[in-house]
């Protein structure tokens, strides 16, 4: 099935909650309104035509200039039988993104669509700052509810990959130098 395809059974469906799509390039893909995303997400697991059963992937990209995080995930329909001993194949494969702004970067948690998502949720979360609401990993924080981090300590300042991050200076005692030798490294 051809990315057209998939973004026209999902427009039929879902109609306005489908915010676009582009289909000429390297990466097809579709967008999704945030609030709708689970929604949507369990409808591309369990529709007969599209079994989108594998989320391969999912990453957070910072629009800095237009003050807004994109959350993408990478989906494949894949056939086969696990423990069969046969090569799965795909039958097809589409991107979703999901725009949240900056300032309030909330999306719902599709961990109990596709289980991957829990960790992919975590490290997007811990990495980018987007909140998955409703991940089943979530710890207190002073904004609320987020994923519990995956990669950086739980007392970690901010988000490392997001453009406008400051890498501190040094992390409980422990100098943060990355030019070493210099006496005055600048970040």
């Amino acid at each position: 099935m051809t990315p057209e395809q998939i973004s026209d059974i999902l427009k039929d469906t879902f109609g306005d909650r489908i915010v676009g799509g582009e289909f000429q390039s390297a990466h097809p893909r579709v967008e999704v309104r945030p609030d709708a995303w689970p929604d949507v997400a369990t409808y591309l697991r369990d529709d007969p035509r599209l079994q989108f059963n594998m989320l391969r992937c999912i990453s957070a990209v910072d629009m800095l200039e237009d003050d807004q995080f994109i959350a993408v995930y990478d989906l494949d329909s894949l056939n086969g039988a696990a423990g069969s001993g046969n090569l799965w194949t795909r039958r097809h494969a589409i991107s979703i993104h999901v725009r949240v702004p900056r300032g309030n970067p909330h999306i719902p948690s599709v961990a109990h669509v596709w289980s991957a998502a829990d960790w992919h949720e975590r490290e997007a979360y811990d990495l980018m700052g987007i909140v998955f609401d409703g991940h089943p990993d979530s710890v207190a924080g002073p904004d609320g509810p987020h994923p519990r981090r995956i990669l950086c300590p739980d007392d970690w300042e901010g988000h490392p990959l997001r453009k406008d991050y400051a890498f501190p200076m040094e992390y409980q005692g422990i100098p943060a130098v990355t030019e070493y030798g210099q006496t005055r490294p600048v970040h």
